[in-house]
């Protein structure tokens, strides 16, 4: 395998999309070292891409990416952040804070981490920097705030997780929420202590009167998080009609009661959620046919049994899954290492008795916090795209955000009820 790690990493550093890199690996493989099986091979790498985007639950996929993609050629991203400006913006770190409670409540409409660094943050970098934050401290801040939108329902992460290892996905949506707020406090409290330090200008206290108006105009935008997760919560839609439901709610939203959509960025909304969902179920079907593939060679009976011992513990298992995730995640899409990675190591999460749900926030954690970092966090090129930033200056604050990431993975292992407590509530144990 190490001509198709070389190969890999060969065709990402020259540019190619990361589903190319991967597809052309694989065949790169098979014809070197599987000359005469390699035709028959390429047929059934073809079947396992196919299978890999036909499970019905990611149905629900390129609904959450319409609905996120209608709100953000609208006006509900600036709404939903003026709200929330005007009543902390007055606080230290006031901006910083509102990027981060921002980020987490637009993941609960896009469930993308990518779609999040967009939205917000090519709204809140130039506030950020007229009120006199570094560039580095702003790039930094918006791509790991951005990880929440990856716990908050309705998370893609969640949704191919689930699917990777037939777990509940509307018990994950559930159990993301208090994780993500934690995240979210923690960040927060930082901003408020960085700003303070760097003695960082405030903003005027906004009066009531503003305040009301700024909810007035954008309350209407909460309605996400109450469609989806009030309607799973609730069992009066699973997360495919709660998709759906989002769809129409965005319309409405975006058509009628803000009227900020015309017919035509409906359909410029309609064929971009075209060509994100394709790249996104590539990378599913890609990382199906990667399964497939190491598991044909039996990669895993040889490397994993020395790495677990005969009769691992519940925290060994976990300490190990933490890790291979987060480093994959570094270097790969977060969608494809959830898909080969999650079916891999199944058998040994079943026999320590991990629960399936504490460990899919975990896994989706890391993969959160290895797409904002470096080498090949795709969060990072995201965010040199949009602010057309040099790569070293967009990681460059990157590593505090790192490291109170670290402290909340820490805390769910020795707290699992931070992520199981509202599941338990729900469901009823």
């Amino acid at each position: 395998m190490g001509i198709f790690g070389i190969s890999l990493a060969s065709m990402l550093l020259i540019g190619f999309p990361f589903m190319v890199t991967l597809l052309g690996s694989i065949m790169l493989y098979l014809f070197l070292f599987m000359p005469d099986m390699a035709p028959k091979m390429l047929l059934i790498v073809v079947q396992q891409v196919i299978t890999g985007v036909t499970p019905p639950a990611l149905v629900c996929v390129p609904m959450f990416i319409l609905s996120a993609s209608i709100i953000t050629s609208g006006e509900s991203a600036g709404r939903l952040i003026h709200m929330l400006k005007v009543f902390v913006g007055h606080l230290p770190g006031g901006l910083p804070i509102t990027t981060c409670a921002s980020c987490t409540t637009f993941g609960a409409v896009s469930g993308s981490t990518q779609a999040t660094v967009a939205a917000i943050g090519g709204t809140m970098r130039p506030m950020l920097l007229d009120a006199g934050y570094k560039s580095s401290f702003t790039l930094g801040l918006i791509i790991n705030a951005s990880d929440i939108a990856f716990l908050i329902p309705p998370s893609i992460g969640f949704i191919v997780y689930g699917v990777a290892t037939s777990t509940s996905i509307g018990t994950l949506f559930i159990a993301g929420i208090l994780p993500g707020l934690l995240i979210l406090v923690m960040f927060s409290a930082y901003c408020y202590f960085y700003s303070k330090v760097k003695k960082i200008p405030t903003l005027p206290k906004a009066s009531w009167v503003e305040r009301k108006q700024a909810i007035k105009d954008g309350l209407p935008v909460l309605g996400f998080p109450t469609i989806i997760i009030g309607g799973i919560y609730s069992g009066i839609f699973n997360p495919t009609e709660a998709a759906a439901a989002s769809v129409v709610y965005a319309i409405i939203l975006e058509s009628l009661i803000y009227k900020a959509i015309t017919f035509p960025r409906l359909v410029d909304s309609f064929l971009q959620t075209g060509v994100i969902t394709g790249v996104v179920f590539i990378l599913v079907g890609a990382g199906q046919a990667f399964s497939f593939l190491i598991g044909f060679l039996q990669l895993p009976a040889k490397l994993l049994p020395p790495l677990f011992g005969p009769d691992p513990s519940r925290l060994w298992v976990i300490a190990i899954i933490v890790v291979v995730y987060f480093v994959a995640c570094m270097f790969v899409d977060p969608i494809v290492a959830i898909f080969v990675l999650s079916p891999i190591f199944q058998p040994y999460v079943v026999s320590a008795g991990v629960d399936p749900i504490l460990l899919g926030v975990l896994v989706t954690l890391q993969a959160a916090i290895g797409s904002a970092t470096p080498p090949f966090g795709c969060d990072i090129f995201t965010a040199q795209l949009i602010f057309r930033r040099p790569y070293l200056e967009v990681i460059g604050h990157a590593l505090p955000f790192l490291l109170i990431l670290i402290l909340a993975t820490v805390l769910l292992v020795a707290f699992p009820q931070i992520a199981l407590f509202l599941p338990n509530m729900a469901l009823g144990g």
